[in-house]
């Protein structure tokens, strides 16, 4: 008995892609760091939020490329001369990335106690619908 895959289904034609994105996905979050939640802020809106304790605005870039939001950190090496006893806050950088969906936009982002949200938006499309014209036999071929 052959398994069928999510890109291989018969009724779901053109999502050959959707399998491999979901793979990538899984493996950018292995590493777990840093902790983020994903929250539903409104009907078409949503917020992620990463813990980014230690970090400053400008230790942090975020960009958007082929819908996938990547976000980085990265700090300056101020800890020269510095002898930690105990060094349980994490300062290593990190690299986050979400795929996001066709239609979902970033709203913005801002910094708030330690906590990076990204808001984003989802755009209703318009509900369209399409009335295919059935050609006869011998109707729209050419040749004979």
């Amino acid at each position: 008995m052959t398994k069928l895959t999510l890109g291989s289904h018969p009724f779901l034609l053109g999502f050959d892609q959707l399998e491999r994105l979901v793979e990538r996905t899984a493996k950018a979050d292995a590493n777990g760091y840093p902790p983020y939640n994903i929250e539903q802020s409104g009907e078409n809106a949503y917020r992620i939020t990463l813990a980014v304790a230690g970090f400053a605005e400008d230790d942090l870039s975020i960009t958007l490329e082929n819908r996938q939001l990547m976000i980085r950190g990265k700090q300056a090496e101020a800890d020269a001369g510095r002898v930690f006893l105990h060094r349980g806050i994490a300062a290593r950088q990190f690299q986050r990335s979400f795929v996001l969906a066709e239609g979902v936009e970033v709203a913005g982002a801002s910094m708030e106690h330690g906590l990076l949200h990204i808001d984003l938006h989802r755009a209703v499309p318009d509900s369209v619908v399409q009335t295919i014209r059935i050609n006869g036999a011998g109707k729209g071929r050419t040749g004979g």
